[in-house]
């Protein structure tokens, strides 16, 4: 009975759909622009992850969506014999047809475990069936695709074959090895990527922030009290992070992104500035005295009181400091957005969090017994680290201020601690070694201040190359996010100035590189200054239509197209072919340096023939 009702409902809905395609057909052309063309409707594509992985992915447009019981697998090979598919959870809802169905919109991504009797048969046909619905009412007819896939050889990985099919990004490895579930062995890993993040531009300045509040604490800091609050710390950063990461994963929203704004950045600078001016002995940060005796009262230390301080900032400092964008975090991210399972995908954040503060946690650790505990060793010591405070602030202001501007800061800086260093003092022979080499790494400083500052004043903004705007005259750097050294970008805006920019590289039959930048993405400005100058890089992109989506007003449309395109946040980069379809694959995250960046570019011209 239930199947005669089920072949009852697919006539049905044939029906239904054969009539509503023949009303479109009489309506004339404002309703052919209304419905697509089931192809274009649903993209199917099919990638060989290893050689016992496949990845289907099915890219849906906007006001469609496909049923989750109507997905079917086949081959046509007799040796190749799959597994049951990964589906993740769709949105439930009640239709008409089907009852309570879960459905997919925008993107779907489906694992298909398989294994190959004898030999790998080298390219199969992969069979999809599936079945989907417009918002207008319309439901297609069940459909069967058909992929091309190369497999791998037996043993082999993705990478193996010289197939363009069997190339798979770093972050879909890592999420798809987080679909076949969590072991040990997958925690351990992640803690590794932790501690590859942890000496990044995102994380490095955690390191004077931890060691700047255990240097506060005073001569009376024990080993175990460091090791304490460098733990509370880590462990306020780490959990933070995880929360933050799985939040992102199940709404798509980045809400770390809220936090980089001028008013945030700036209130956070200026604690760190108050912060290093009572390293350098200004004053003296405490409570008052009447709090202090109340507190002495019920307790004979602040030492809860000092562990909530330290949780507070390291709760902070995962919000503002390390918003950045990598692949084993957006691996996570993927997982979590495609199987709503907010428990293995949170465990591998907190791992890869506690891998990014284990060296916050032995440098904090060691403070208190590598440290002196008294003399004048202490005060040179806070000094260091109220100049690293400063340092963190000037950081922080990079990306709310003009970098003209941001580079005269840290030329103030480098100045000003180059005198605090004795480079403008007389050195006499009775001085010890260690006076004489103070004083050279401050004439260093001094000078490069200087050049920072006569870069800042001729309008520069890259502080590794300060006089590049006297000494390239005939080619000046334009200081906006759409420009960049030797690579000009164009400037789209939402997904429907994406669709205009895919448009005309289509009919020029270019292929188009999309870059997602924001003034506060830290990796964001990594690419600029080392990848995208590099001259063989610029020679690799010369044939691509090069556009540039700058989300940092995080605004309603910038949250849009990161959605449809199943992003989380910049830095990404997505690759297009001449036809305006992207090869997911092939997408960058994250900081990628030159030579490896330009090769990622010889492989996708690889795969598209060109």
């Amino acid at each position: 009975m239930n199947g005669a009702r089920s072949i009852l409902a697919c006539k049905s809905l044939s029906l239904l759909a054969a009539l509503s395609l023949t009303m479109t057909s009489i309506s004339g052309q404002a309703a052919e622009d209304e419905l697509l063309d089931p192809e274009v409707a649903f993209v199917v594509t099919a990638i060989a992850v290893d050689d016992q992985t496949l990845l289907a992915d099915f890219q849906i447009a906007e006001g469609y969506y496909l049923y989750r019981h109507r997905f079917s697998f086949d081959t046509d090979s007799e040796a190749v014999v799959l597994g049951e598919p990964q589906i993740p959870q769709g949105e439930k809802k009640y239709d008409d047809f089907f009852g309570d169905v879960e459905t997919y919109r925008h993107n779907v991504q489906i694992t298909l475990p398989y294994r190959v009797s004898g030999e790998s048969p080298g390219d199969i046909t992969l069979k999809v069936g599936l079945q989907g619905c417009a918002d207008l009412g319309v439901c297609y007819p069940p459909d069967v695709r058909t992929v091309s896939v190369g497999l791998p050889a037996t043993g082999g990985t993705a990478g193996a074959p010289p197939t363009s099919g069997a190339f798979v990004s770093e972050q879909d490895q890592i999420a798809n090895t987080l679909m076949q579930g969590v072991s040990l062995l997958t925690l351990l890993s992640f803690f590794g990527f932790g501690l590859l993040l942890a000496f990044t531009p995102c994380v490095f300045p955690m390191i004077p922030i931890l060691s700047g509040i255990i240097v506060g604490q005073g001569k009376n800091l024990s080993t175990f009290k460091a090791f304490i609050l460098s733990l509370v710390y880590v462990l306020a950063m780490a959990a933070t992070y995880t929360v933050a990461g799985v939040l992102v994963g199940l709404s798509g929203e980045n809400i770390q992104a809220l936090f980089q704004n001028a008013w945030i950045l700036g209130a956070f600078a200026a604690v760190f500035v108050l912060l290093s001016l009572s390293m350098f002995g200004f004053y003296e940060l405490q409570m008052p005295a009447s709090v202090q005796s109340r507190l002495t009262s019920i307790s004979n230390s602040q030492h809860g009181g000092t562990l909530l301080g330290v949780a507070i900032m390291g709760f902070l400092s995962a919000l503002i400091i390390g918003p950045c964008v990598t692949a084993p975090l957006i691996g996570a991210l993927i997982y979590i957005a495609q199987t709503g399972d907010a428990m293995l995908g949170g465990l591998a954040l907190f791992a890869l969090s506690l891998g990014m503060g284990a060296p916050l946690i032995l440098i904090g650790a060691s403070a208190g017994k590598l440290l002196p505990k008294a003399g004048p060793w202490m005060d040179v010591i806070k000094s260091i680290f109220g100049i690293l405070l400063l340092a963190v602030a000037v950081w922080l202001l990079e990306r709310v201020l003009p970098g003209p501007v941001t580079m005269a800061l840290w030329s103030a800086l480098l100045i000003v601690s180059a005198i605090y260093m004795g480079a403008l003092d007389s050195l006499h022979a009775a001085y010890n070694g260690w006076r004489k080499l103070w004083k050279g790494l401050g004439l260093i400083m001094l000078v490069y201040g200087i050049l920072l500052l006569i870069g800042a004043a001729s309008g520069n903004s890259n502080p590794f190359k300060p006089l590049q705007q006297l000494t390239s005259a005939e080619s000046p750097v334009n200081t906006d996010a759409g420009t960049h050294e030797g690579l000009e970008f164009e400037a789209v805006k939402g997904f429907e100035g994406l669709q205009q920019a895919l448009s005309e590289a289509s009919i020029n039959n270019q292929p188009l590189m999309l870059d997602f930048y924001a003034d506060w993405c830290v990796s964001c400005k990594e690419m600029e200054a080392f990848t995208f100058t590099d001259p063989e890089v610029q020679t690799a992109l010369a044939r691509f239509k090069l556009i540039q989506a700058d989300v940092t007003r995080n605004d309603t449309l910038d949250k849009t197209l990161l959605k449809k395109l199943g992003l989380f946040g910049p830095p990404a980069i997505l690759f297009f072919t001449p036809g305006g379809e992207e090869l997911r694959q092939f997408r960058v995250v994250g900081f990628v340096p030159a030579e490896e960046f330009n090769g990622h570019i010889q492989k996708f011209l690889e795969a598209i023939a060109l």
